[in-house]
């Protein structure tokens, strides 16, 4: 049986709604898919607008890093799955990742464990492990 989590991208523009629900089958934990989103997060730069010739890792909104994220994610068959962005939603999950252009809450059964910028969330699930 598989540790389940739901990662939830939310819009900067219409009022912090979410816009992706992502759903991870197994390793759902901090530790597990906790630092796998917090490496994708790391560096990236939210910008508005492609700067002309960058290199830098970045995503023009919120849209951009959600579309970046299931593309990162979903490799093969299986796994991973995007569900409505509807919350409060009970998808036997242990986990729910929050995303902000910001911040990420780590939500367990209900109650939340974490809530921090991208760079205190990478460093708590590195703590995790």
């Amino acid at each position: 049986m598989g540790t389940r989590s739901l990662t939830y991208v939310y819009d900067d523009y219409a009022d912090n709604t979410p816009i992706i629900c992502m759903y991870r089958q197994y390793d759902g934990y901090p530790s597990g898919h906790g630092a796998d989103l917090a490496e994708f997060l790391h560096d990236g730069k939210l910008v508005n607008g492609i700067p002309f010739g960058t290199t830098e890792k970045m995503f023009n909104g919120m849209g951009c890093l959600a579309a970046q994220m299931v593309a990162h994610f979903k490799t093969e068959v299986g796994g991973f799955y995007l569900y409505p962005p509807v919350l409060n939603q009970d998808s036997g999950q242990d986990y729910e990742y929050h995303v902000t252009k910001d911040n990420v809450k780590i939500i367990c059964y209900g109650d939340t464990e974490f809530d921090g910028t991208w760079e205190e969330f990478a460093e708590y699930c590195e703590a995790a492990e």
